[in-house]
């Protein structure tokens, strides 16, 4: 049986809801991340170099002013303490590069970068990052989803396997979900139906759909988008 590397084991450790996050990069990214982990009571501290950033989010979360493209600085500011580190810095490519090495070389135990390309994020994995996101790009995709029919929100998961929030084509209207029979006939299964005003449920054969419904879907990508395109 094949021994899995330390970086692959690095990945399956489960660092539980208290371990400490340090985020690299105070831009649209890494300032959202860092405000909502710090909002979450998360520990949190965030790293950037341009002091018009560190103004502009002083006291409103935990921040120190650093180069953190020098390993020193990462010393200094006790990186080495951190189970998690995020790398939000992507415009400058070599930045971004030089501060995951870093991270690499003092043995964070789970790196996640941003990337703003397929070969940024090559280059990221190949260096040591656990976890390469495309915030940019996952964002455009689904806001493509969303715009092009009656999808109110759009989450694709792995493997084309998408979860979707939409408007219920007018041949459910007035039907239950048994009686609609969506999963036989369109191979995607409705999870739940949430009326205006009130909190979601999980449907039953016996949930009944109305045209100001809701319907909280999952299945392939493709089958998704099909049945969102039904009138």
């Amino acid at each position: 049986m094949a021994r899995k590397s330390d970086r692959q084991a690095a990945t399956e450790i489960d660092y539980g809801h208290d371990a400490s996050v340090l985020v690299i990069g105070l831009g649209r990214f890494g300032a959202s991340l860092a405000a909502t982990l710090d909002g979450l009571g998360r520990d949190v501290l965030a790293v950037e170099r341009d002091p018009e950033l560190i103004r502009a989010w002083s006291g409103r979360m935990p921040l120190v002013e650093a180069d953190a493209s020098n390993p020193d600085a990462l010393e200094q500011l006790g990186a080495r303490d951190f189970p998690i580190a995020v790398v939000g810095v992507g415009t400058s490519l070599e930045a971004s590069v030089l501060i995951t090495g870093n991270l690499v070389d003092i043995g964070t135990p789970l790196i996640w970068a941003k990337a703003i390309s397929a070969e940024h994020g090559r280059i990221l994995q190949r260096i040591g990052a656990h976890h390469v996101v495309y915030p940019e790009h996952d964002a455009g995709a689904r806001v493509a989803h969303l715009v092009s029919g009656r999808m109110l929100d759009f989450i694709e998961l792995e493997d084309e396997f998408t979860i979707v929030k939409m408007r219920p084509p007018k041949e459910t209207h007035g039907f239950t979900v048994g009686e609609a029979d969506i999963k036989r006939k369109y191979g995607v299964t409705v999870i739940g139906v949430k009326e205006p005003g009130k909190p979601f449920e999980y449907a039953t054969a016996d949930t009944r759909i109305d045209a100001g419904d809701a319907l909280i879907l999952s299945g392939d990508t493709v089958l998704l988008e099909k049945f969102a395109a039904r009138p």
